[in-house]
C-alpha cells in the first residue's frame, strides 16, 4: 500500500510537469496549434491540465499520511479567505490582452493605457496559483500535501521569471517599452474599459461553485 500510494502520486506529478514542459514547447506546440487552431489548443490544453491536476490532488489524498504539523479549525479559513482574491484575479486576468504572459486574448490589441489587471501584475494566472497553493499549505500539514502545494508555489514563482525571460527574448525592446508605458498609465483608466460587472459576477460565481463542489473534486468540505 505504501509503494502503491507514493507511486501513483509520483506518476501524477511526472505527468503534470511533463505536460507543461513538452506540450508548450517546439515542435509539439506549433504542430498541435496547426492541427487544433490556437483556440482549440488552448481549450484542449486547459481541460487536460485540469484533469491532470484533479488526478494529482486525489493522488495526494491517497498517499501515505505523514503529519508535519497539527491541524486546527482556524486553518481552514486561510484558503477560504484567499480564494476570493484568487477568483477575482482569474476573472480579471483571463482572456484579456496580455503580451507579457500566457492566458491572454487578442494580445495584438493590448493598450498600455487600459491594461486592466496587467498594470499591477504581469502574470495574473501565476499570481492566483501562488495564492492558491500557499493558502492551502496552512491546513494541509502532511508530507504529500506540503510537497504538492509547495511545488506549485515554487512552480508559479519560477514560471514568472522564465516567462519574463522568454517574452523579453521574443519581443526585444518592445517588452520594456510596453512595460514602462503600462506602469505609467493612470490606475483608474487601466480598468475603466473592462466589463467590470460581468467579471465581478464571474468571480463570485466561481468562488461559490468551488466552495460547493470542493468536497466532490478534492474530497474535503472546507467549511466542515
Amino acid at each position: 500500500m505504501l509503494v502503491t500510494g507514493w507511486s501513483n502520486y509520483a506518476l501524477a506529478f511526472a505527468v503534470f510537469f511533463a505536460s507543461h514542459m513538452v506540450l508548450v514547447r517546439p515542435p509539439v506546440r506549433p504542430f498541435l496549434v496547426r492541427v487544433l487552431t490556437a483556440r482549440g489548443f488552448s481549450a484542449a490544453y486547459s481541460v487536460l491540465s485540469l484533469l491532470i491536476l484533479w488526478w494529482l490532488i486525489r493522488a495526494a489524498q491517497t498517499a501515505p499520511y505523514i503529519a508535519l504539523w497539527d491541524w486546527a479549525p482556524w486553518q481552514n479559513w486561510i484558503p477560504i479567505i484567499a480564494m476570493l482574491p484568487v477568483c477575482l484575479i482569474l476573472a480579471f486576468g483571463i482572456a484579456v490582452p496580455n503580451p507579457f504572459s500566457f492566458g491572454g486574448l487578442h494580445n495584438e490589441r493590448f493598450d498600455p493605457q487600459s491594461a486592466s489587471i496587467v498594470k499591477w501584475m504581469r502574470h495574473p494566472i501565476l499570481v492566483a496559483l501562488f495564492l492558491w497553493s500557499t493558502s492551502h499549505l496552512v491546513p494541509n500539514g502532511n508530507l504529500a500535501h506540503v510537497i504538492l502545494f509547495g511545488a506549485f508555489a515554487l512552480f508559479s514563482l519560477l514560471g514568472m521569471k522564465l516567462i519574463d525571460r522568454r517574452r523579453q527574448r521574443e519581443m526585444g525592446e518592445e517588452w520594456s517599452r510596453l512595460l514602462d508605458a503600462t506602469q505609467e498609465a493612470p490606475p483608474f483608466l487601466a480598468i475603466a474599459k473592462m466589463p467590470m460587472l460581468v467579471r465581478l459576477l464571474a468571480a463570485v460565481i466561481a468562488f461559490a461553485l468551488l466552495a460547493h463542489l470542493h468536497i466532490y473534486f478534492a474530497g474535503v468540505d472546507p467549511f466542515a
